[in-house]
């Protein structure tokens, strides 16, 4: 999901910045409400950063991660998600691909945007967390972090080939099928600390509800 340095102009890179400035400052004051938020944001952005790293190739004009989006948004909740990702992309940058940090809000759009709709939407309805639905939220979320790659393609300064994004969009599916399983696995893990101390603290409480 990461767009490489030199597709998109310093224009866009500017424009993207001030747009990943207001939707994580207008989310700002909410996640400092809850005290108990800041640690599961510093929490998030470990295990996406950890995620990031275990797995990631080159796959057409993008790169495929395995991002671990709904394990982290169900066990932590959706404000630290959405700062985790953002934290997890600024550490990736400073010490591991620095040449990323060119693109650290673009890429950050291109994870938060879709988030946010899926919370609004299928995260509001959500009765149960079973395959099913765990799948809806995967495949629902993917399709939307694909389409802002190819919205930041699309608007590049080199042309990129629509079969070339394809490419990178189904690879995705793999991620589909398999994230489900590792989220229902956490989760499961998770619910063995839902009434301690410390699961009340580290853990949001739709990831101590019963499947």
């Amino acid at each position: 999901m990461h767009i490489e340095p030199g597709v998109l102009s310093q224009a866009k890179v500017a424009f993207a910045s001030i747009s990943a400035v207001a939707v994580l400052g207008a989310h700002l004051p909410a996640l400092f409400k809850q005290p108990s938020q800041l640690l599961r944001t510093l929490l998030a952005a470990t295990f996406f950063s950890l995620f990031m790293q275990a797995f990631h190739m080159k796959v057409g004009p993008s790169e495929l991660h395995f991002v671990g989006a709904m394990p982290i948004y169900l066990v932590f909740g959706f404000l630290p998600t959405l700062f985790g990702f953002a934290l997890g992309l600024l550490a990736q940058g400073l010490l591991f691909e620095p040449q990323d940090l060119v693109h650290l809000s673009v890429n950050t759009l291109s994870l938060a945007v879709p988030l946010i709709v899926l919370h609004h939407t299928l995260g509001r309805k959500l009765s149960s967390l079973t395959v099913a639905q765990v799948l809806k939220l995967d495949a629902a979320y993917y399709a939307g972090v694909t389409l802002m790659v190819g919205f930041w393609l699309s608007i590049g300064e080199v042309a990129t080939p629509v079969a070339a994004w394809a490419t990178f969009a189904s690879s995705y599916l793999v991620i589909v099928l398999l994230e489900p399983v590792a989220t229902l696995g956490v989760l499961a893990l998770v619910r063995r600390w839902r009434h301690t101390r410390a699961g009340t603290l580290c853990f949001a409480a739709r990831a101590s509800s019963p499947a």
